[in-house]
């Protein structure tokens, strides 16, 4: 029996010479090689006051399982919170789900902490934590900082390790220039089990993290994508949740590979130049008995009051913010993805539930706080301290927010009273354009300031401009079918609304299957329409993106600007009967700037007058009606016209042709 002694003043001694202890120990420690289970650390220093406090960031090197060699002997420590259980073990088939064979030890400094080295366990070995719990309640949990899972319906976690030879160095060492504000910001949103599967009607198979590696990594590259943001891909144990309903805060899920897998994928993308985001969800989650749900016989996780504790709307529960071990497990888990998977950014879910204690809640179901008001301080501190740390130790990431409130400063520094976010989604854009779009062309003289409005309050925010996966499910109609008119209506109709999109000011946000117009809503039960593009209107949609894409990357005033009121210009607002509008977006070299002139009614207008500033030679940069996307192609402007008004002061007339429910993009 090797003894660790306790640790006096600022140095500790290790009675064992050649012992392989770590010298880690605030309490007496001992290590018994004759039982099952050897009293063992991993804590040390301020690891145990900043879990407590919410400022330990990297619990994931600290709880869950992890390979060790104690004493020359191999096997896992296991280190797990539940601080109102009387008995915790490790339970799998190594000891035939015994319940009483490997009890862990808990730590006496009144953590809550249980721990304990088991030796001889191998990597894979299918695990979970065997709880006595509050009043005697027993329970069967899996490890809340697990890296892998069971493939569902089976809940166990597993042993296993993160080591990977990474490939994207060159991406990481310049990843701040992909991410940062004034860089292109295009992102293909993808849910991967319904991106593409093996059997369309057979909901039970998966392609494998290593296909999408392949397949999925080389379509967004030839699209001209710069980001890919995966629905979530932590564990979860419903596939109807699409994700959103989490259990494995640090693990991919096992549906299509190993993390190992996962960390090729994120490699791919970044061999290709395109960044990963990912779908974080630290809004709320689900209560199966296997997950953090009254995770030692009380509300270990969640709040206990359900008036803040409960989500009507998703029948989850809310994360209790207050509570230090809570803060620090999440921003754990963001630092995990960020660090230890490589992923360039996070979107985080259901902002506006995390802000508002009346989220959802009709008077006498919530509380106000402290001053009387509605917002959840506790969440909102949480919320500043996630991205200042972030932004602190990884200031080449981005954070975004889907908050669909008029909260002030969500993008906004937090030494500027805002919650620290990199980017916002504008659902209001969003709304009030597919709004517009809907209409009749012939009504839409009567709403153009819906159209413009969103210019009125862009500046308040860094805006991403979202049409997500929310947008075409539950009876919403596919983006093709919220188009108006005839089929080549429809066609062209989405066609202008990309364009308009991708010339609008902001970081673009599009769903898979939006990009060459499904016909259907999306069901994440098969997959997407690809026979679709053996016919020509989707085929030529589908390239209209890719062009957008594309220019958006090559255009530098397209993005050098898009967060600042310098990047934008209304042209021309004075055809409200003929639904004409005309737009500059600006670069930071006046040579760069770009004309958009948007013709929102199927009536072509040739020799339409544009009096811009700028050069007297101007050409066509895309043409949305153009042939290859499924567009009559009849009318272009292969040479503009332009005529000198005000040589002094550089304003010229553009003669233009307008193509029918067209986009002109011209420099």
């Amino acid at each position: 029996m090797a003894k660790a002694s306790k640790k006096t003043g600022s140095s500790e001694e290790v009675l064992s010479s050649n012992s392989t202890l770590p010298q880690r120990y605030e309490d007496y420690h001992f290590v018994d090689t004759s039982k099952p289970v050897w009293n063992y650390s991993r804590f040390e220093g301020d690891d145990i006051a900043n879990f407590q406090n919410g400022t330990n960031y990297r619990c994931y090197e600290l709880f869950g399982s992890h390979a060790m060699k104690v004493l020359d002997t191999d096997g896992y420590y296991f280190a797990v919170w539940a601080p109102n259980a009387s008995f915790v073990s490790v339970i799998g088939n190594f000891n035939h789900w015994n319940p009483i064979s490997h009890p862990l030890y808990v730590r006496l400094d009144n953590s809550g902490i249980w721990e304990g080295f088991i030796p001889n366990i191998a990597k894979g070995e299918s695990y979970k934590y065997h709880i006595h719990g509050y009043a005697g309640l027993k329970l069967d949990k899996g490890d809340p900082y697990a890296h892998f899972w069971e493939v569902r319906p089976k809940t166990a976690s597993i042993t296993w390790e993160l080591n990977y030879n990474w490939r994207d160095e060159a991406w990481m060492k310049k990843r701040k220039d992909h991410n940062k504000l004034d860089a292109p910001w295009s992102v293909y949103e993808v849910h991967l089990a319904s991106w593409m599967r093996p059997d369309r009607n057979n909901e039970e198979v998966y392609h494998s993290y290593d296909y999408f590696a392949d397949r999925l990594v080389n379509y967004v590259k030839e699209m001209g994508f710069t980001h890919v943001e995966l629905m979530p891909v932590m564990e979860h144990p419903f596939d109807g949740s699409w994700g959103y309903q989490g259990t494995g805060y640090f693990a991919p899920t096992s549906r299509y590979g190993n993390p190992q897998q996962f960390m090729n994928l994120v490699d791919r993308f970044h061999e290709e130049g395109i960044g990963v985001i990912l779908d974080w969800v630290p809004s709320h989650f689900p209560y199966d008995a296997h997950g953090l749900f009254m995770f030692d016989g009380t509300h270990t996780y969640e709040y206990a009051d359900m008036r803040k504790g409960y989500h009507p709307d998703w029948n989850s529960y809310i994360f209790n913010y207050k509570r230090g071990e809570v803060k620090s497990f999440l921003i754990s888990s963001a630092m995990h993805w960020l660090k230890n998977f490589h992923v360039d950014g996070l979107r985080v879910d259901a902002v506006s539930s995390m802000l508002k204690l009346n989220y959802s809640r009709t008077a006498g179901q919530w509380e106000p706080n402290e001053f009387g008001g509605d917002g959840n301080l506790e969440a909102i501190a949480f919320i500043k301290d996630l991205n200042e740390t972030i932004f602190r130790d990884l200031p080449d990431v981005q954070t975004i927010a889907e908050e669909a409130t008029d909260w002030p400063g969500v993008s906004k520094p937090t030494f500027e009273d805002g919650l620290g976010f990199g980017m916002k989604w504008m659902m209001g854009w969003m709304h009030d354009t597919l709004k517009y779009f809907k209409q009749d062309p012939l009504y839409r003289q009567h709403q153009q300031d819906q159209f413009t409005f969103s210019m009125m309050y862009y500046y308040d925010e860094n805006f991403m401009l979202p049409l997500s996966h929310d947008e075409v499910v539950h009876g919403k109609s596919p983006m093709l079918y919220k188009m108006p008119g005839d089929e080549w209506q429809k066609f062209a109709n989405l066609r202008l609304m990309y364009s308009y999109m991708f010339t609008h000011p902001g970081g673009k946000f599009l769903f898979m299957g939006d990009e060459f117009g499904a016909t259907s809503e999306w069901n994440y039960k098969s997959e997407l329409q690809w026979e679709l593009l053996q016919y020509d209107s989707h085929k030529g949609m589908r390239e209209c993106v890719k062009q957008l894409c594309h220019l958006l990357k090559s255009e530098p005033a397209l993005y050098e600007n898009q967060f600042n009121q310098f990047g934008f210009e209304w042209v021309d607002l004075n055809h409200r009967s003929e639904s004409v509008m005309v737009y500059k977006r600006k670069g930071k070299k006046p040579e760069d700037d770009v004309l958009v002139v948007l013709n929102m009614t199927p009536v072509v207008r040739e020799n339409w007058e544009v009096h811009v500033q700028g050069k007297d030679k101007w050409q066509e940069l895309f043409n949305s009606d153009d042939k290859q996307f499924w567009g009559s192609g009849n009318v272009t402007n292969p040479e503009v016209k332009v005529t000198v008004t005000d040589k002094e002061e550089n304003w010229y007339k553009l003669s233009l042709n307008l193509p029918p429910l067209g986009a002109l993009i011209l420099r």
